[in-house]
């Protein structure tokens, strides 16, 4: 049975005592048996977080981003072997603002997803389409793209340590959400994707997020879709009162 997540993206968000509160008011919220929590944080939260997550095995403390090196002279980048150190195991992985912002390129993300599986983390691998391409209707075949040029080395046993994200970028911060139709849509062509590729049994298996102005309003609608195993979150989930509700509207 696959994971139903869900996980938080804090971004460039909070200074150290309100990230402290803010997982402490999570961590304090009855999380349905069926869910597992991702809390992706600014780096500098990372060590003292995952040191108060010990403590509570439904939440895992994860990375917003990763080099696509061991080490070296790469002033201010973080490698997995640093972020095993202090005990995160997950990691984001060409989330949309990555994408667009710093210009990682889906060679640059298949790099970072091999080192990440050699090293033994654990990925959460985001793709989607800008609005341009959802307009000309060739956002599967987008999506498609990005797919193989970043995941399809993979075998299929690395899918056990894969959690993919499908984000709309035109409705990350927008307030505009896909409606459940169309996340249903897209997380059913990832799966098949992935079924063709590998095969039912590795497609059944992997979790599938949504990303895109996930709310309260909006989750049990998308969660309760076949193919729809959890949200990826954004602005709603700097706010414990939000979060929690998201956490509770898996059917």
């Amino acid at each position: 049975m696959r994971k139903k997540i869900a996980a938080a993206n804090w971004k460039m968000n909070l200074e150290a005592e309100e990230a402290r509160q803010l997982y402490y008011d999570i961590s304090n919220v009855k999380i349905p048996k069926n869910v597992t929590v991702f809390l992706a944080v600014p780096f500098p939260y990372l060590a003292s977080l995952s040191l108060l997550a010990k403590s509570q095995p439904r939440i895992s403390i994860v990375a917003q981003n990763v080099s696509q090196h061991t080490s070296g002279a790469y002033t201010g980048e973080v490698s997995y072997p640093m972020l095993r150190s202090i005990g995160v195991n997950w990691c984001v992985i060409g989330h949309s603002e990555r994408r667009s912002i710093f210009q990682e390129s889906n060679e640059i993300l298949k790099d970072k997803v091999n080192l990440g599986l050699k090293e033994g983390s654990n990925l959460v691998f985001c793709c989607g389409e800008p609005l341009s391409i959802r307009k000309k209707k060739t956002h599967k075949a987008y999506v498609e793209n990005q797919l193989t040029a970043s995941l399809w080395q993979l075998s299929a046993s690395d899918f056990d340590k894969v959690v993919i994200a499908y984000e709309p970028i035109w409705a990350i911060g927008t307030g505009v959400t896909a409606s459940a139709a169309e996340a249903q849509e897209m997380h059913q062509y990832i799966r098949l994707l992935i079924s063709q590729k590998y095969n039912k049994k590795v497609a059944d298996q992997v979790s599938i997020l949504y990303g895109g102005s996930v709310k309260p309003a909006n989750a049990k609608e998308l969660f309760s879709q076949a193919d729809v195993d959890g949200g990826l979150v954004g602005g709603a989930s700097l706010k414990a009162a939000s979060f929690s509700q998201i956490i509770k509207s898996f059917g």
